[in-house]
């Protein structure tokens, strides 16, 4: 039995015509507006991985100022 993927079914609910092309092999006209979004998905994705890396390094030094404070203190 075939998995079928959440983009299979939002391409369904969307237009089952554009889905029933799709499962035959027809070539999308749209090549330009997929590879734009392609692209703006891969963008958004970089911005997400660089927010969550400086999410840990605030959270690093946040630890290291934590250290030094009770070092200070004892």
């Amino acid at each position: 039995m075939r998995t079928i993927k959440a983009s299979e079914l939002g391409a369904f609910l969307y237009c089952q015509r554009a889905w029933w092309y799709q499962r035959q092999g027809e070539p999308s006209e749209n090549t330009a507006a997929l590879a734009s979004g392609t692209a703006r998905h891969a963008g958004h994705a970089r911005g997400v991985k660089s927010a969550l890396l400086l999410k840990w390094l605030a959270v690093a030094l946040l630890l290291v100022g934590l250290v030094f404070m009770l070092l200070g203190v004892l």
